[in-house]
C-alpha cells in the first residue's frame, strides 16, 4: 500500500509518517516543499492539472493531508487552510484514480459551546477568526467532495515534539528559560481543552487509511474529556521540577480566550475505526519534556500489521 503524506514535516505530519512507516505493508512518500519530498508540492501555489498529473504517475492508495497553518495572517490562513484542500481534492477527482483522501480538521472549526456538552460530528460549527474559519472550509470541502474522503477534526493535540506555537510546546520552552526558580508568564489557564497525544492522532490517521469501506465523513479525535489547560501548566511544573511562580498575566491566545470550554464525544471514531486514545496526559507531558531536553520517550508497543 501507497501513502501520500502531505506536510509529513509539521508536528502531526511527523508523527503519522513514523507510525505508517512502521506498519507492514506500507510504503510512505512524502509530498512538501522539502528538498527530500517524493513529490516537491505546495499546495498554496500549485494548479489542479499540474498536481492531478503527479498524482496520476505516483498512484498512492491514500492520501493523508497534514499540511496547514496555524498563523501567519489571514491570507496564508486561507492558501493553506481552504485553498489547500481545495486544490488536492479537485486534483484527485481529475487524476481519476482509486485513492482514500484523509484530512487532518481542527477543533477551531466548532468554536464555542456554552452548555458544555461533549461536541459530536453533527455539533454546529461557528468558529472564532481566521483560522477555524478557514479549517472549515477546507473541511467542508473535503466532506462534500465526490471522493472517497474523511476529515479527522482533531482536537488539541501534545505530546513530543510539540511546537513553541501551542500552548504545551510555548510553556515547556518557557520553563527552560525560566529554571527552577524563574518566572513563567503566560495567558490565562482557566479554559478547558480536550488534548490528545500526538501519536494516537497518528493511530487514528493510520485507521482511516486503511479500514476498507466508506467511512464517515467527519470524525473527530480527540481525548474525550476536558481538562482545565492549568493543569497542564502544573503538570510541566512538576514533571521539570519547576519550583517559580506561574504568572498568567501574560499574553495568550485569542483564539483560545474566546473558547473557555471543549470536550469532544469520540463514540464515532471508536465505532467506525476501533480507535481510542491511548496515552494519558501525564505520559504526553512527560514525553513532551523529555524530547526538550533530549531524553528518549519511554517505548511503545509496535503497531499492528496492516
Amino acid at each position: 500500500m501507497r501513502v501520500l503524506v502531505l506536510g509529513s514535516t509539521g508536528f502531526l505530519g511527523r508523527h503519522i509518517t513514523e507510525h505508517l512507516r512502521a506498519l507492514s505493508g506500507v510504503q510512505v512518500l512524502r509530498a512538501g516543499r522539502s528538498p527530500g519530498a517524493d513529490l516537491r508540492v505546495d499546495l498554496t501555489t500549485s494548479t489542479v492539472p499540474a498536481l492531478a498529473a503527479d498524482l496520476r504517475a505516483l498512484a498512492p492508495d491514500a492520501v493523508v493531508n497534514c499540511a496547514g497553518a496555524v498563523g501567519g495572517g489571514p491570507l496564508l490562513l486561507a492558501e493553506t487552510n481552504a485553498r489547500g484542500p481545495a486544490v488536492l481534492c479537485e486534483a484527485l477527482t481529475a487524476a481519476d484514480i482509486p485513492v482514500r483522501l484523509v484530512h487532518l480538521g481542527s477543533a477551531g472549526e466548532y468554536g464555542t459551546n456554552a452548555g458544555r456538552q461533549p461536541l459530536g460530528e453533527d455539533s454546529a460549527t461557528c468558529p472564532q477568526g481566521a483560522y477555524g474559519a478557514t479549517k472549515l472550509a477546507g473541511s467542508l470541502t473535503v466532506a462534500e467532495a465526490a471522493l472517497d474522503a474523511v476529515v479527522l477534526r482533531v482536537f488539541n493535540p501534545l505530546g513530543p515534539g510539540s511546537p513553541g506555537t501551542s500552548l504545551p510546546g510555548r510553556l515547556a520552552d518557557e520553563l527552560l528559560r525560566a529554571g527552577p526558580d524563574g518566572t513563567v508568564r503566560v495567558g490565562d489557564l482557566s479554559a478547558y481543552r480536550d488534548f490528545v497525544d500526538a501519536r494516537d492522532v497518528a493511530s487514528a490517521a493510520a485507521l482511516a487509511t486503511t479500514t476498507p469501506g466508506p467511512l464517515p465523513r467527519v470524525l473527530n479525535i480527540a481525548g474525550g474529556s476536558a481538562t482545565r489547560v492549568r493543569e497542564v501548566a502544573e503538570g510541566l511544573a512538576r514533571i521539570s521540577g519547576f519550583h517559580g511562580r506561574i504568572d498568567e498575566k501574560g499574553t495568550g491566545s485569542q483564539r483560545s480566550s474566546a473558547v473557555s470550554w471543549q470536550q469532544a464525544d469520540i463514540t464515532a471514531a471508536a465505532t467506525a475505526l476501533g480507535w481510542h486514545p491511548e496515552r494519558t496526559l501525564a505520559t504526553s507531558l512527560a514525553d513532551l519534556w523529555n524530547s526538550r531536553t533530549g531524553t528518549p520517550p519511554a517505548p511503545t508497543p509496535a503497531p499492528a500489521p496492516v
